[in-house]
């Protein structure tokens, strides 16, 4: 008796098509945006618009190669996602975005790691937030008083101003 194959096993992979769309949409805004470069090539050929339009290109070969994979269903079974790690961090960007401009640079990324630790399964909020928050701040030292970049700087970094 010979086994009949799944009716989902010769389905395509639509997530292979929606990955495929992405990189030919941001293909077409790579072309686009380097139409509008003047040709500046010399006598080489190579000028500002080389790199952008070799990097689309290669986009859409990866486009066309991850269609194919999907009609084969080359790709390897996925895993089912965990919303959990995902809020977090997401949660955590969020925060961050509210935070950077009252509480600075060091508190709202440190408040980023902490929330992308505890998606990670690291979830000691009491240890990760603190931790954060000084590996920020030397972060924060390197950029503003080392290389002279302007990071948005809150109460602790105004301790070292």
């Amino acid at each position: 008796m010979s086994e009949q194959p799944k009716a989902d096993a010769r389905r395509p992979d639509r997530a292979a098509f929606a990955i495929a769309a992405v990189l030919i949409a941001i293909a077409a805004v790579i072309f686009f945006d380097v139409s509008r470069l003047r040709d500046m090539g010399g006598y080489s050929g190579i000028g500002p618009a080389t790199v952008p339009e070799v990097i689309a290109g290669v986009l859409v070969v990866l486009a066309i190669w991850t269609v194919i994979a999907g009609l084969r269903r080359d790709f390897p079974q996925r895993e089912k996602q965990q919303l959990g790690p995902v809020v977090w961090i997401v949660g955590g960007l969020a925060a961050q975005m509210l935070l950077l401009d009252v509480a600075g640079f060091s508190i709202a990324t440190g408040v980023l790691f902490a929330a992308t630790a505890a998606g990670f399964g690291r979830g000691k909020l009491w240890i990760t937030v603190p931790v954060g928050i000084v590996l920020c701040l030397i972060v924060w030292l390197i950029f503003s008083q080392l290389l002279n970049l302007s990071l948005p700087a809150g109460p602790i970094e105004r301790l070292f101003l």
